[in-house]
């Protein structure tokens, strides 16, 4: 009853939580205001951001938890600027949060392999960069939704696809991950029906890798972070089925792995101007959570 108290609580905070900052569908590039941006990876002609967002008050003498989101758009388009409105909420619980760019095919011409390599760069970054930016190397979170909860994923699982590694450099994995109907299943398997397994066949062209090396479900093993999944069970984008398998095969590698089905809902429904924002309400509760049982957030005071 206290766990469902300080959900409510947080819930009813969220409901009365207004901003014209938040009103906006995000563009891009995106307007960040009350964040900072830095440069994680030069790549060619292109500087990929990091958007942090501190706590008040916060010093690089801090060791506070952090999170990455990076945003969904297939692996060729979308903004940083998605998950803003989580970004914030964390930053007021005391959270550094940070939301990630990273090449995508509309703008630069990529395939996904890049853009996992992009987002293991900008964990890498955050972890390298911790004692000036006030983090602690060892409560770092992934979070993302669609592709970019794919890339969370990623981070979290995949061996290779990783440009900027090297001796002595520090680990791109995630301590935790936050998702968000996210595309973790890129292989084809028997628990899919015939047309959905015949949407793999096409998928080598747009993921620049071969699908086993790309696909989250296909690296379970032991010893990986905690994780959060959210997904609507009728998303047609990104079958919740894959959820379902994701989650019963992180279980039986002994690692803790949540699955919150929403009903009735499809793809995208977390985001922040979606309807009444009752599910944005609902996700960035249960996340936040997730990570006061982690230890890394203190429980809202009743």
């Amino acid at each position: 009853m206290k766990v469902l108290t300080q959900f409510s609580l947080l819930a009813i905070t969220l409901a009365l939580f207004s901003s014209s900052a938040l009103a906006q569908k995000p563009g891009y590039p995106p307007e960040m205001p009350g964040a900072r941006a830095e440069v994680y990876l030069s790549a060619g002609d292109v500087d990929l951001q990091l958007w942090i967002f501190e706590p008040e008050g916060h010093s690089a003498d801090d060791r506070r938890p952090a999170i990455v989101f990076f945003f969904g758009g297939g692996w060729n388009g979308g903004t940083p600027g998605q998950f803003k409105p989580q970004a914030m909420h964390l930053a007021e619980r005391g959270m550094v949060a940070i939301a990630a760019d990273y090449r995508v095919k509309s703008r630069n011409g990529t395939t996904a392999k890049i853009a996992v390599s992009d987002a293991k760069a900008a964990i890498r970054w955050v972890r390298e960069n911790a004692p000036r930016l006030g983090v602690d190397p060892e409560r770092i979170a992934a979070a993302g939704g669609s592709a970019g909860g794919h890339l969370a994923a990623a981070t979290g699982t995949l061996p290779g696809h990783d440009y900027t590694q090297g001796e002595g450099r520090a680990s791109p994995v995630p301590n935790a991950m936050i998702l968000f109907n996210p595309v973790l299943v890129l292989t084809p398997h028997r628990e899919l029906s015939e047309q959905e397994a015949e949407k793999y066949a096409r998928l080598p062209a747009r993921l620049g890798a071969d699908p086993e090396s790309m696909s989250p479900y296909d690296h379970v093993r032991p010893g990986l972070a905690p994780t959060i999944i959210f997904h609507g069970e009728k998303d047609k984008t990104v079958p919740y089925k894959t959820a379902v398998m994701f989650t019963e095969a992180m279980k039986a590698a002994g690692n803790r792995c949540e699955l919150v089905g929403y009903p009735g809902q499809g793809h995208g429904f977390f985001n922040y101007h979606r309807a009444h924002n009752s599910e944005y309400e609902d996700t960035t509760a249960r996340m936040d959570a997730f990570l006061v049982s982690l230890g890394w957030l203190e429980p809202i005071a009743p």
